[in-house]
């Protein structure tokens, strides 16, 4: 058990602080810990472990880290796995602040930055790619079997043309799976 536990904090850890720009960014980080090297899920366990993190509020890392830290070591993995998460985050988030704040008109710094993106675009996209595999499955052959598709693209119009809350979209969503997706 204890080997298990470092293993989580390892893990997730490791993740952590290789990770930048954000909870969906680092979210093949935590992929390729928890499937291809831990093998604490499989691929399609983790991609559900992310639509149903994504479905609660709150940052999508911390959420998915404990899920499976709960999974693999119940209560007391949850824990450590959102230690993994939170403690590097802190203690690096202090320091650049810090350094920040003291070269922030630097160009070598903007230009850190500005390389950074499409980088951090990419591993979006990743993400988006390996995901989509899992989210427009149909789950059924009859004539409903458009329907995953048919909530991400009405998802897409209604929260990014017509302005309606994400929170309601993601809402509906969960109805219309509910009922329909069965």
């Amino acid at each position: 058990m204890l080997k298990t536990l470092l293993d989580l904090f390892i893990g997730f850890g490791r993740a952590t602080l290789l990770g930048y720009g954000g909870g969906p960014a680092i979210v093949p980080l935590y992929e390729h810990e928890a499937v291809d090297i831990y093998r604490w899920v499989t691929q399609e366990e983790f991609g559900q472990v992310l639509a149903f993190s994504n479905a609660l509020p709150g940052p999508v890392a911390t959420k998915i880290t404990m899920l499976i830290g709960y999974k693999v070591a119940g209560w007391l993995g949850a824990a450590v796995a959102l230690i993994a998460v939170a403690i590097p985050v802190f203690i690096i988030l202090i320091g650049f602040f810090a350094f920040l704040e003291k070269f922030k008109d630097s160009p070598f710094i903007k230009g850190m930055v500005a390389g950074i993106r499409p980088v951090v675009f990419v591993m979006l996209a990743m993400l988006a790619w390996d995901f989509a595999k899992y989210a427009f499955v149909p789950k059924n052959t009859g004539p409903l079997n458009w329907l995953p598709f048919g909530i991400a693209a009405a998802y897409f119009i209604l929260v990014h043309y017509l302005n309606l809350s994400p929170l309601l979209g993601v809402v509906a969503s969960l109805i219309i799976g509910g009922i329909l997706l069965r």
